[in-house]
């Protein structure tokens, strides 16, 4: 029988490694500001599509909610769950502070997210159980 994280999460490969890897990620804007709405979270989902392609991450849910991000990726093993982490909060701050500039008068020093967040791993909770709590997020 395969397990639902099986079915979700498909092994994948590099040059050197096969692996089956993903992570559920949350974290917040800083002081936990309800700003992840309209205009900025349509900017937001895109850009986060936009680095999992460039650095060749799958995200297989992710829900925006306006004051906290539920991400699930899969990523190769090359990653630590840190880069991963940093590499999305890093791109989207700048981006955001870039396209947005408003955000600057509430956010001093370029610093938008607040410097920690969960991550777990599949193995923790299935896939399947990740990507169902994230999906019932968005009918809160």
């Amino acid at each position: 029988m395969v397990a639902e994280s099986e079915k979700l999460v498909k092994v994948k490969s590099t040059p050197h490694a096969k692996y089956q890897i993903a992570y559920h990620f949350v974290w917040i804007p800083k002081y936990r500001k309800e700003i992840l709405r309209g205009e900025i979270k349509e900017f937001l989902e895109n850009l986060f599509k936009g680095i999992a392609q460039e650095y060749r991450f799958e995200i297989l849910a992710m829900e925006i909610m306006p004051d906290h991000i539920h991400l699930f990726v899969s990523a190769p093993p090359k990653y630590s769950p840190s880069n991963i982490a940093k590499i999305f909060k890093g791109v989207s701050a700048k981006k955001l502070f870039q396209r947005f500039p408003q955000l600057r008068k509430e956010y001093w020093k370029n610093h938008l997210w607040a410097p920690s967040y969960y991550v777990g791993t599949v193995g923790q909770v299935s896939a399947e159980t990740i990507r169902r709590y994230i999906e019932e997020c968005q009918n809160l």
